[in-house]
């Protein structure tokens, strides 16, 4: 894992400026380019350097369309973690890349061979992405039903997963903070596809007064976790999963707010495992999401239909893993 001292070093910046952006600081008043520079120094050197493909592609623009602002990117670093890579591997094939943000579509260049979409899109949306090309490989959005390439998460193993670990670490009671989101387009509303795994990996144990959801904004962390505390008291449940680490870092504020010990009293796991998991205080035991191998399969996938004059739309799906820190016992 890169140092703090790396990130300060790639960022031009001091460690004690990387300490607190990193920990989400309320107090620390830095620019938003200087943060935008922290956050994508942490999350660029999560890759390991690799040798570059020196075999002729047929791509020669790339568009990756990134569903998120770029200070939306800061708030949830998961698909900034997923941005990087597909840029990166897509520049490490030797591709001509280009990178829209949301609301910019008619900035996608019209001699784009593929279009990278990252996010979740309405069918409007699509629309206007099939009006520039209609080879697109959609990431972390599961489109193959719709006949584009996918590459999605395999969530449902992942939240049995770490249900398992926090009942065998004694964990009586669990409760989930899980998230929604809208289209950028406001079209279709996205509900957390790790609520209903969850649920049917509880079972009989399940208890919906555990469940709150939010936005998957550090703020919206906070407030559900300050809510739950307030209306549960001495029913909080002592085990948590947090649907992603900025509302995880959220949510871990309210709970030293209330003086509420983790993981003595409460143990969290929170999802994507970007780099504000392991830099928090205590550090969050997360699920790890492989978005470097998500950047690498979506990539591939577009070398593949580009070179096939009927492409049959193939969807990847990829695993996790569980990486302990010092917010669980196990």
């Amino acid at each position: 894992m890169a140092t703090l001292k790396d990130i300060a070093t790639r960022a031009n910046v001091s460690l004690a400026t990387v300490s607190r952006v990193l920990n989400y600081d309320a107090t620390m008043a830095v620019s938003k380019e200087t943060r935008q520079r922290i956050f994508e120094a942490a999350e660029a050197l999560n890759y390991s350097k690799r040798k570059r493909n020196h075999q002729t592609n047929v791509v020669k623009q790339v568009t990756v369309v990134e569903w998120y602002s770029q200070m939306q990117e800061m708030e949830d670093l998961y698909y900034m973690s997923i941005r990087i890579s597909i840029e990166h591997a897509a520049m490490t094939a030797g591709f001509r890349v280009q990178t829209v943000f949301a609301g910019s579509l008619d900035q996608i260049h019209e001699d784009t061979s593929v279009i990278i979409a990252l996010g979740k899109y309405s069918q409007a949306e699509i629309l206007k992405l099939t009006g520039i090309t209609d080879r697109i490989v959609f990431v972390d959005f599961d489109a193959m039903g719709l006949g584009y390439d996918s590459v999605v998460t395999d969530f449902q193993y992942a939240i049995s997963d770490a249900v398992h670990h926090l009942t065998d670490a004694g964990v009586r009671h669990i409760g989930m903070i899980c998230g929604t989101e809208m289209t950028t387009d406001r079209q279709r509303v996205i509900e957390d596809p790790r609520k209903a795994p969850f649920q049917m990996a509880m079972g009989q144990d399940y208890n919906e007064a555990f469940v709150t959801q939010g936005d998957y904004s550090r703020q919206s962390g906070y407030q559900q976790m300050k809510a739950l505390i307030g209306d549960l008291q001495d029913q909080l449940p002592d085990g948590f999963i947090i649907t992603n680490d900025a509302m995880a870092v959220g949510a871990l504020k309210a709970l030293n707010e209330a003086n509420i010990s983790v993981p003595d009293r409460v143990q969290l796991v929170t999802f994507d495992d970007t780099s504000i998991a392991s830099y928090a205080i205590p550090g969050l035991t997360a699920v790890h999401v492989a978005t470097n191998h998500m950047g690498e399969a979506a990539v591939q996938l577009a070398q593949e239909i580009t070179k096939a004059d009927h492409p049959i739309a193939k969807k990847i799906v990829l695993g996790t893993r569980l990486v302990q820190r010092e917010s669980t016992k196990f």
